[in-house]
This record gives C-alpha cells, structure tokens and sequence, in this order.
C-alpha cells in the first residue's frame, strides 16, 4: 500500500455516480480517474461489492464496466483469517446490539459493509460512501456509525476526490 491516503469504495458511491453527477456518458473521467487511482494505489473496494455490483442489468454501464474494464485487484479478497475475524466481531456487534430491529441485523449482515468496515479495521483503509451517520436509528444500521464503533475512518465521494487530488477539466 502507498504512505498516500487509501481507500475503499461502497457500492453506493459507484451506483450514485453512474445515475447523477458522474454518469458514464457525461463524465467519463469520473471511471478513468477511478482506475488510475487503483493502480497508484489509493481506490480499492471488496469482493462483496462487486457482487453487489454485478446483480444489476446486463445492459446497465456500470455492470459492463465493472465486468470489462476494472482489474480484478480492485476488488479485494475477503478470505484472509485476519478479514474474517474482523468481520465476525463487526457482526457480533451489529447483532447484539440492542438500538437495532432485527430486519436491520438481517439486511446489514447480507450486504457488502461489515466487509468493507472488516477491510478498514484489518488496513487502516478509508471507507468512502455517501451514507450519513444515524447514530439514534434503529430501522437501518448506517455504515458510518459502524465505521465509528470499530475506529474506521469514513468520508464521502467529494472528500476522497478533493483528498487523491482528483480534477476534470472541460475540453471540447
């Protein structure tokens, strides 16, 4: 990994970029500028999201693009021991903890972010999602708040942006 700021990316961010701000015909420099920070190492995400990724329509620009152009080692593995251990005291955590309805333990631990809080707890990474902290919810458990319990740092898509030094410029 570089001494640089590295980070993980949530499914969210790729699904919101490629429906709003950063869609793949207006801007695609959002998608080169994505793989180029892979290979200098800062952009990362895990296994879980790319499957989460992939559940989406033949057809759609993100799935194309995540199938044909992102290396495999953008996705990182999730079956290292010290991945697993951490993952199971993220869920033990979520599961035991009283504030959450079970329908929200359920769809939480059936998702990508205990993997991606997993992730950052084993490599100090930095969780990039859009989400919000909702520390008094008890309908959906929100990944920063997960983030915060474990020690995980977490920023949103223009934060990491601004952060890697990331700009677009215009050219006809």
């Amino acid at each position: 990994m570089s001494s640089s700021p590295s980070y993980l990316i949530d499914s969210d961010v790729l699904i919101t970029a490629k429906n709003r701000y950063y869609a793949f015909p207006i801007c695609p420099g959002f998608w080169d500028s994505v793989l180029h920070y892979h290979r200098c190492g800062h952009l990362h995400s895990v296994d879980q999201v790319r499957q989460e990724l992939l559940r989406g329509r033949e057809d759609d620009d993100l799935v194309q693009w995540v199938g044909q152009s992102v290396p495999a080692g953008f996705f990182l593995a999730s079956g290292d021991d010290k991945i697993v251990s951490a993952y199971r005291r993220v869920i033990s955590w979520v599961m035991c903890h009283q504030q959450y309805q079970d329908e929200a333990k359920t769809q939480f631990a059936s998702g990508a972010d205990g993997w991606l809080v997993a992730h950052g707890i084993v490599t100090g990474q930095t969780v990039v999602t859009n989400e919000q902290p909702r520390p008094e919810s008890r309908n959906v458990i929100k990944l920063p708040d997960v983030c915060r319990q474990f020690e995980v740092g977490f920023e949103g898509t223009f934060a990491m942006l601004h952060q890697i030094g990331v700009q677009y410029h215009y050219s006809r």
